[in-house]
């Protein structure tokens, strides 16, 4: 992709993530401290001088209380483009945002990478994750009890604890991914 355009992408989310911080009332520091992330790195997120990667926005996003596609779309939650986030193992590119009542659901294209698993940090609670497999092999779930899923196949899981996502094998695997919040 362009470097123009992950510029604008970096530049479009790093707005949205300090926009959500400036009206929650925390201050850069406090943010950086309770994501667990380095005050540079957010800085340089907020900026738009860094590309965000799929695990410093999960961090952030989760202590903001806000889904991912807060930071993806645009007020109204229009997707400006279709542009994969990349994570150590998994790229995720959102497809669709919606809400139904109390509940947001959000649909991305997920692929991992063979290698090391990737972690996600614990989303807020009753968040839950729905990935089908089309190709490859995953490992996904708790990181204490992760389970295999065959291309084909189907898992879901409660995603407020860490999780991981991993290629089994040489494969890359190409998947769908709803993460779901609130609403049951």
């Amino acid at each position: 992709m362009p470097r123009e355009s992950t510029s604008a992408f970096a530049a479009e989310v790093g707005g949205r993530v300090r926009r959500l911080r400036a009206e929650r009332g925390l201050s850069l520091s406090e943010l950086a401290h309770r994501a667990g992330v380095g005050k540079a790195t957010l800085s340089g997120l907020e900026a738009g001088t860094r590309n965000p990667t799929l695990e410093t926005l999960y961090a952030v996003v989760g202590q903001l209380g806000v889904p991912l596609a807060a930071v993806l779309t645009e007020p109204g939650g229009r997707i400006p483009r279709v542009e994969p986030v990349h994570g150590a193992a998994a790229s995720a590119t959102l497809l669709e945002s919606f809400t139904d009542g109390a509940a947001i659901t959000e649909l991305y294209r997920l692929t991992i990478r063979p290698g090391p698993p990737q972690t996600s940090p614990a989303h807020p609670a009753g968040v839950r994750e729905h990935l089908t497999v089309f190709a490859g092999t995953a490992r996904v779930g708790p990181a204490t009890e992760p389970f295999t899923v065959p291309a084909g196949g189907h898992a879901s899981w409660t995603a407020d604890v860490p999780h991981i996502y991993a290629a089994e094998g040489d494969e890359t695997v190409h998947a769908s991914l709803i993460i779901r919040f609130g609403g049951g």
